[in-house]
């Protein structure tokens, strides 16, 4: 037997690959040192493709199908090579079989909150979670710029780089779109899109797609929601007095369940009830706050002698004046609201300056 019959018939022929993992991206078809028999079969199936890289370059990408491995079906292998077409010796050369099928029902989540303005609320910060589909669309790329030479890469392996890339391009599309937090829920179709669109654009670089995107919730901090809860509530409850009413219920309904139970809790209860009534008063009614008066309006005075006029003065300076006779009874003064001008005596608010002594008794006292 020839050398070349040896070599014929040393090596199997036949290069194929099945998985059962479904995490499995990329798995190397192993031969020892790496030969691979002139002429073996290769069998590509459906769902997979088959990089051929040869003395490290990338020679070729076989796609679903039954391939010859000969010169005259890989002119790239044979310029690489310049093989002899008479020549049938194994070449040394590796096989990756690449996955092209969905890898899905991947999870995705926000780690930290996301802060945005809403429109509503102000400055706040959401939550959001989810599940997204990812597969291989560009074998070559993807072996070349995330696989290089790991003879088995699984979906685990790159899950968490595509979940930071969905997180980043999430908190950026969603600070951005200007939708209020209560209506998020209802745009989560079209915040999908438009996150799986920006993150396909960076994933493209790695050879890969992302066809499916889901938000399966997004929610607030739990402080927020609280103070959500506590206004909702109210806006349930309608006006305040049957928020009170409720709100007395709640409270005695609690202290009938109290571990104090039997008559204690009762009358606790019944108490709280009697006190919140007489608060309220009528049933249904709750007294409106009594309004303290206005506070009285200090009048300040104007002074006409020998035809002009001074001031004005308030209360307190006309009270000087008087005691020094500066006014006297007869003066004439005016203040903002009379009727024209008044002798001194005869405005009431002014008589009283002027009565520093009792008058004299009547005759026959």
């Amino acid at each position: 037997m020839g050398i070349f019959d040896f070599l014929s018939g040393e090596f199997i022929d036949v290069i194929h690959w099945t998985d059962d993992t479904r995490d499995t991206m990329v798995w190397r078809f192993e031969r020892e040192d790496h030969e691979i028999k002139y002429g073996a079969k290769l069998t590509v199936r459906e769902g997979q493709a088959a990089v051929f890289v040869h003395e490290g370059q990338l020679a070729d990408v076989f796609t679903p199908g039954l391939y010859m491995l000969e010169t005259n079906n890989m002119p790239v292998l044979t310029t690489l090579q310049h093989w002899d077409h008479g020549f049938r010796s194994p070449f040394k050369s590796e096989i990756y079989f690449v996955n092209t099928t969905r890898f899905h029902d991947l999870k995705w989540g926000t780690k930290n909150p996301v802060i945005l303005r809403d429109p509503e609320f102000g400055p706040t910060r959401i939550r959001a979670y989810g599940t997204y589909s990812v597969r291989v669309t560009d074998p070559a790329r993807f072996l070349v710029e995330i696989v290089g030479t790991d003879g088995e890469f699984t979906m685990d392996e790159i899950s968490y780089q595509i979940r930071n890339i969905i997180v980043q391009e999430f908190s950026r599309v969603i600070a951005g779109a200007g939708i209020p937090v209560l209506d998020m829920a209802a745009n989560t179709d079209d915040l999908g899109r438009l996150v799986a669109a920006e993150v396909s654009k960076t994933l493209a670089g790695y050879g890969l797609a992302m066809p499916e995107f889901y938000i399966e919730n997004i929610s607030l901090p739990h402080p927020v929601e609280k103070a959500l809860d506590k206004r909702t509530s109210l806006g349930l409850a309608g006006d305040l007095g049957q928020f009170t009413r409720y709100s007395a219920a709640e409270a005695m309904t609690s202290a009938a369940q109290a571990p104090a139970g039997g008559g204690m809790a009762a009358g606790l209860g019944a108490g709280m009830g009697m006190a919140i009534g007489a608060q309220m008063g009528p049933w249904g009614a709750i007294p409106a706050p009594v309004q303290p008066p206005p506070p009285p309006v200090e009048h300040v005075w104007h002074i006409a002698e020998n035809g002009q006029t001074r001031g004005p003065f308030s209360r307190a300076t006309m009270g000087r004046m008087a005691a020094d006779g500066s006014l006297r009874r007869e003066t004439h003064v005016w203040t903002p609201g009379q009727d024209g001008w008044l002798r001194a005596e005869d405005v009431r608010e002014l008589a009283q300056l002027f009565t520093v002594a009792p008058p004299p008794p009547p005759p026959g006292v």
